[in-house]
């Protein structure tokens, strides 16, 4: 699936997203610096109920909110440098008995702790407009 959108149009995206994907998942978020993965994000946690503030986690890798649904986890695997940092960093286990929804941004580093039914969302910039995006949906 594919969607194209205006910045203003990320409510919509994120709705559609949660009723058509599912609110319990993995969520593997790729592209550029500024294409609009962690404001998805911020605006999904937003509809599920998260009242605290959303950020990237760059620095932290991981951090939780509190949902209604449950606790959602926001990675950014951006500074890892191997897939066995991550390990140790708890981020396989974490993956394996989260229970809502995890969204991974930079997820390569970790691609293969990654479940099958992992959903990919790989965000690109318009390139004659810089307020669209494209997103690009795909299953494992």
């Amino acid at each position: 699936m594919k969607i194209t959108y205006a910045l203003d149009a990320v409510p919509e995206v994120a709705a559609r997203l949660l009723r058509e994907v599912g609110t319990d998942r993995i969520y593997a978020l790729e592209g550029a610096l500024g294409a609009g993965k962690t404001t998805l994000v911020r605006e999904i946690c937003r509809q599920l109920g998260v009242t605290d503030p959303v950020s990237s986690p760059t620095f932290s890798i991981v951090n939780t909110y509190s949902s209604p649904a449950g606790v959602i986890y926001h990675l950014d695997c951006y500074r890892l440098e191997c897939v066995e940092e991550a390990i140790d960093a708890g981020i396989e286990e974490l993956l394996e008995t989260a229970e809502s929804a995890v969204f991974v941004e930079w997820p390569a580093v970790i691609e293969p702790l990654l479940p099958d039914d992992v959903v990919f969302l790989r965000f690109d910039h318009d390139a004659t407009d810089p307020e669209r995006r494209h997103l690009q949906i795909t299953t494992g």
